[in-house]
């Protein structure tokens, strides 16, 4: 117990300069800028437009600023090897299990063979784990709606059961009541049935584990009994659509590296995203309920995005969240094209709006009320960088339309007062916003060329070089487009129009043009608007934001090109965009893969789902489904 306060009292000091250093950092790169743009400014004269456009211009440098640094923390941290003040999770590596582990998967309308096939993969590779496979039960938690889903639900449960022998391990719940929507699911899972369990391991109906990670996981929160949720990166893999593909490469060769840099300044204190994450479930139970919000949704109700939140209230009970960079095996799917990844944010929008209501809730650490901040602006900043380029065209068109006057009134000068362009600060201004948007990326190319191994799993050397910078170029034309569905969002949001609790589609669908049209024709309408304008009054101008009004003029075109399978697979062909799930598959994905082309049987007979189950817990009969509530173990095992 003494190390332990010991080791605790050591990575509090180092947290201290850890973030100390990242906001001197990030001030610095941020104050630098913005004094250049100001020297620019200055250099004619500034007026109250001007001097708003620079308030926003450092707040969104200071922003992308901090992403700079924790890039750069992640890539020495890579290089290093190892954080001194992390977790190793080969210090564990041998430790038998003590504790029984719940491996969660809350699902809600899903593709029934898609979940199948997860969790087949799921539990085979953790049945390959002989040492510590017993310590683990499986539970299909559905909030699904649809009869004939869940009817294949039960079906696909029992055909599990069956294929592995595994009455009593894999269990299955059907709630009648679904309140609350997943927050709901995996808090009536906790409330029923937590007690049997030291720790559940929560997953998407995407997700898939290898049972390596899912033990690594086990054994490093029996050995730190301080966490109380330790998350693990989940990894993109799985499409086959060229924007899915995208999107996985951008992710795959970044993300271990970010994820390196924010669990350096994060240390205890982190967050949790709501699946690939064990929990520890007393004091999740006892200390993470959600509350609800005053007033009508959005903003008020029920909390839509659960996770941050449950994280600041476990570090408020006095509990360590933290990262687990560096385990493989954990993986999860992306959506397969724009307009899915969209909706997605759509969800997240307003989830993380409402947390600025939480961030006056008494109690919690001044990293949570951060972590809100970010989650936050993550998308307020769509509207501050649109509000920056309308405000720096409307100063671009007014002075493009002004009649120079080079002898000033009530100013007798012989010399006459030559218009200033301070092009050496506008130089240095452009390289360094280049810098710092693009150096993660390159960053994380050089660790991938480095290491012999990663960079063949990648395509080689020359086929990452063009895959980066092909990523890139659609990235930038990507982000306009995002810009405007974020503003719309939140303008939503602010207007009171609430979000749906609908089934995601987790499909390789392509997009038609009429729906890419129906979804995005404002985003047309407002590039072509905004370019002919100022291609008519401000010309210079007009080169200068071309990037922007290019992804707003070509989004629907881009939407459905990058919708379709084919074009994926003819970057496959040409082993572009290659990620190390596709070169080199673990077993988990292969087996996954394999699934999900031969389908699920179900042919379960509602007589072998009674015969496999175990009785109900008697104190909560009436909430769930029947078939449901008789799969489950009864409470105090």
């Amino acid at each position: 117990m003494v190390a332990l306060r010991d080791t605790e009292r050591t990575w509090r000091r180092q947290a201290v300069v850890r973030r100390g250093a990242l906001l001197c950092l990030t001030l610095l790169t941020a104050g630098c800028a913005s004094a250049l743009l100001l020297d620019v400014l200055e250099a004619n004269g500034t007026n109250g437009v001007e001097i708003l456009g620079l308030a926003l211009f450092f707040v969104l440098f200071t922003w992308i600023s901090m992403s700079l640094w924790t890039a750069i923390a992640g890539f020495v941290i890579r290089l290093a090897g190892s954080d001194p003040a992390g977790l190793d999770p080969r210090a564990v590596a041998g430790r038998p299990l003590k504790r029984r582990i719940a491996i969660t998967m809350p699902i809600h309308n899903e593709s029934v063979p898609r979940v199948a096939a997860g969790l087949e993969a799921v539990w085979r590779s953790v049945q390959q784990q002989t040492d510590c496979s017993a310590a683990f039960d499986l539970f299909i938690l559905s909030d699904t709606s649809d009869p004939r889903i869940a009817a294949d639900e039960e079906a696909m449960w029992g055909q599990l059961v069956r294929a592995h022998r595994a009455a009593g391990r894999i269990f299955y719940r059907r709630r009648r009541e679904r309140a609350r929507r997943k927050a709901g699911n995996i808090a009536d899972f906790v409330h029923r049935w937590g007690r049997n369990y030291e720790c559940m391991i929560v997953l998407d109906a995407d997700s898939v584990m290898s049972g390596s990670a899912l033990v690594t996981l086990a054994r490093l929160m029996e050995a730190h009994p301080q966490i109380g949720i330790l998350q693990a990166l989940p990894l993109p893999m799985g499409r086959l659509t060229l924007f899915g593909r995208l999107l996985q490469f951008g992710a795959r060769l970044q993300s271990p590296m970010l994820t390196s840099g924010l669990a350096f300044w994060h240390l205890g204190e982190s967050n949790y995203w709501g699946h690939n994450a064990i929990v520890r479930l007393r004091p999740f139970d006892e200390h993470c309920e959600l509350p609800l919000l005053s007033g009508r949704a959005p903003l008020g109700g029920e909390i839509l995005s659960h996770d941050f939140v449950e994280a600041a209230f476990m570090r408020r009970a006095g509990y360590e969240v933290r990262q687990l960079p560096d385990l493989e095996g954990s993986w999860e799917e992306v959506p397969a094209n724009v307009l899915d990844f969209a909706a997605r944010d759509r969800r997240w929008t307003q989830g993380n709006l409402q947390h600025g209501r939480l961030l006056g809730c008494p109690g919690l650490h001044p990293m949570s009320r951060l972590h809100f901040l970010t989650g936050i602006m993550a998308y307020v900043s769509s509207p501050m960088w649109l509000a920056l380029l309308l405000l720096s065209s409307l100063v671009s068109v007014r002075e493009a339309g002004k009649t120079p006057r080079y002898f000033l009134r009530g100013l007798y000068s012989l010399f006459p007062q030559w218009p200033q362009i301070r092009l050496r600060e506008v130089i240095l201004l452009f390289g360094l916003t280049l810098a710092v948007l693009l150096l993660p990326r390159v960053l994380g190319a050089v660790l991938a060329i480095r290491d012999r191994r990663t960079r063949r799993q990648f395509g080689g050397a020359a086929r990452l070089g063009v895959s980066l910078l092909l990523e890139q170029l659609f990235s930038m034309l990507l982000a306009p487009t995002m810009m405007v569905f974020h503003t719309t969002f939140i303008a939503q949001t602010l207007l009171g129009r609430s979000v749906a609790w609908n089934a995601q589609d987790r499909s390789d669908r392509g997009v038609t043009f009429r729906e890419a049209f129906a979804r995005q024709k404002w985003h047309l309408l407002l590039g072509i608007v905004w370019g002919a304008a100022l291609a008519r009054l401000a010309p210079q101008f007009f080169w200068w934001l071309s990037p922007v009004l290019a992804g707003l003029v070509l989004c629907i075109a881009l939407t459905v090109w990058t919708s379709r399978s084919s074009a994926g697979q003819l970057a496959l062909r040409w082993r572009l965009f290659l990620v190390p799930e596709e070169t080199e598959p673990p077993p988990e994905l292969i087996m996954l893969r394999s699934w999900r082309a031969e389908g699920t049987p179900s042919d379960t007979a509602a007589d072998d789902l009674v015969a496999m189950a175990l009785p109900p817990p008697a104190s909560h009969s009436g909430a769930i489904h029947l078939r449901g509530e008789c799969s489950f173990p009864p409470t105090g095992l």
